[in-house]
């Protein structure tokens, strides 16, 4: 038996930087002293959602890899506390910019993936802060199993999910930022679970998503044209079983961890027993990248 307990974050995100990461570091301890292996902190949980307005200013937000706050920290909680952590932060590579997350074992980075798909709604305008990632689909081989990583708008696509199981991944990982539709007037939070749970059950593997709560306002200034909105972020963190059943979740304003245990190797098991992966026909998928 190979068994791994995971643990999503869930935590409303405010002005203090460095406020937010103490709070992220002190959830991801606690969740590891409780015997988590695995531990995910919700989307660019450092600051408050500043996607929600546009800001030339936030470009100075994004840092190399090595020099970023939250990477830092958790490189030294995972070295002193023996758990992999998922960090989501904002990333500067030379000139382009982008939303990634770090895999962290042992004090050490396993890779950075880079988010693939960038959204451009009324106040989720990634597009203006971040270049679509150019790291593919990756996995990442932890001392706890191969884990696929994506990050929030990924989740909607099933592209992703299947491109990380058959990358290798045993369980995959959401870190999220997602609330109201001021605009459209629509409560997305069960169409957003149940696309993960979907994904779970098509690849037969355990799915975590975690998000931030809170209401997040934005006030009018020069600098953001004269804007004026909010978002309430709705919560609602999950993790699946393997057959995409939620199993562990939060409500809409709570915040802390919520944990679920695997035994990876009957995972697999039933993964093969099904033949999902036996019997795909990807020579006849072709339309999926044609249209």
């Amino acid at each position: 038996m190979r068994k791994v307990k995971i643990a999503c974050v869930q935590m409303s995100c405010g002005d203090e930087r460095e406020v937010n990461i103490s709070a992220a570091a002190e959830y991801a301890r606690k969740a590891a002293e409780e015997g988590a292996n695995i531990v995910l902190l919700p989307e660019l949980f450092e600051r408050k959602y500043f996607c929600q307005e546009r800001n030339y200013g936030y470009y100075g937000y994004a840092e190399e890899p090595n020099s970023n706050l939250a990477v830092k920290t958790f490189k030294q909680l995972t070295k002193q506390l023996g758990f992999v952590a998922i960090v989501s932060f904002y990333e500067k590579c030379a000139n382009v910019l982008f939303n990634s997350a770090m895999v962290i074992e042992n004090g050490k980075s396993l890779g950075v993936y880079r988010k693939t798909h960038i959204p451009d709604d009324h106040y989720y305008q990634e597009k203006f802060y971040f270049t679509p990632g150019d790291s593919g689909f990756k996995t990442f081989k932890t001392s706890f199993g191969t884990i696929g990583v994506g990050i929030c708008w990924d989740q909607w696509f099933p592209e992703t999910a299947r491109c990380l199981a058959l990358n290798g991944a045993e369980m995959i990982f959401f870190p999220t930022a997602i609330g109201s539709e001021p605009i459209l007037g629509t409560d997305s939070s069960a169409h957003w679970q149940r696309v993960m749970c979907g994904h779970a059950a098509a690849n037969l593997m355990p799915v975590a998503a975690a998000n931030r709560v809170g209401v997040e306002s934005v006030q009018p200034t020069e600098a953001n044209g004269g804007q004026s909105s909010q978002l309430c972020f709705y919560g609602n963190s999950f993790i699946t079983d393997g057959a995409g059943a939620i199993i562990s979740s939060f409500g809409s304003d709570e915040e802390g961890i919520i944990t679920a245990e695997f035994d990876l190797d009957e995972l697999q098991k039933q993964r093969l027993e099904w033949g999902l992966f036996r019997d795909r026909r990807p020579l006849v998928y072709k339309d999926i990248v044609k249209k």
